[in-house]
């Protein structure tokens, strides 16, 4: 953390936090490019011809990588946090519950990833006569079908935190359930069904659920932020395999 002294910020902390930051994202990317680098001169034996072009696309994306982690640690896990203690002070359900329902609708819905899957299968699925509907409204519907369950999700995760249900018992639950749709939803949606539960997991929404769950479960008297401030991300994932299972049933009727 940067530290302001009576003369602005305090240049070693800040030039010894910067060099941390730097080292831990070469830290995190040194795996990668050691099991490429494996892979291509030890295994393939061949060299790389556009070299300069990969080199600076590294370069991009540990740029990018190191930002985007000091915006993390700066806005999305403080904001996050802020807003669940300013919640829980409220006390008001209603407005932390929809607050908790607009964060996952509003974090997923343009979440990239969805979007390209949901056209995809869209695609897929008219291809194979599975649906008769316009693709683009089939898109729509998947996508938001997605999000509408990433935001119950949330709902669910918090009032297990409110009232510190165990997670496991809802996990196990939820997994039974789709064991269960599975076997009667359509074939074709099985597939789309299971990979939008990973789909949702993006890297906006897991930073402000976890802030979200950590921060209510600090500020209520009673509950441990290790074992009720976490567990939010699976609730994430679970849901959007459910409500998509569903969705298939209900088109295939």
């Amino acid at each position: 953390m940067l530290r302001l002294t009576s003369k602005g910020i305090d240049m070693p902390v800040a030039i010894r936090a910067a060099f941390e930051l730097i080292g831990g994202t070469l830290r995190d990317l040194m795996p990668i490019v050691a099991v490429i680098a494996f892979f291509q001169f030890g295994v393939l034996r061949q060299p790389i011809h556009n070299f300069t072009e990969i080199a600076v696309g590294f370069l991009f994306v540990f740029a990018g990588l190191t930002i985007f982690i000091r915006g993390l640690e700066m806005a999305l896990f403080p904001l996050g946090e802020a807003l669940a203690n300013a919640f829980a002070r409220k006390g008001s359900l209603f407005w932390l519950l929809s607050f908790s329902f607009g964060l996952g609708f509003g974090t997923t819905v343009a979440e990239p990833a969805l979007i390209a899957v949901s056209e995809e299968a869209a695609n897929v699925m008219a291809s194979a006569g599975f649906i008769a509907t316009e693709e683009a409204y089939y898109a729509e519907a998947l996508r938001l079908t997605v999000a509408i369950s990433v935001g119950s999700s949330l709902v669910l995760g918090v009032l297990r935190t409110l009232k510190g249900w165990p997670i496991q018992h809802l996990i196990i639950s939820g997994y039974l359930l789709v064991g269960l749709l599975t076997m009667i939803a359509p074939e074709e949606i099985v597939g789309i069904a299971y990979d939008s539960g990973g789909v949702t997991t993006s890297t906006i929404t897991v930073p402000l659920v976890t802030a979200l769950g950590v921060g209510l479960a600090s500020s209520i008297k009673g509950r441990n932020p290790m074992i009720d401030g976490f567990g939010l991300i699976a609730f994430a994932s679970v849901m959007p395999i459910i409500f998509v299972l569903m969705f298939g049933v209900v088109i295939s009727a």
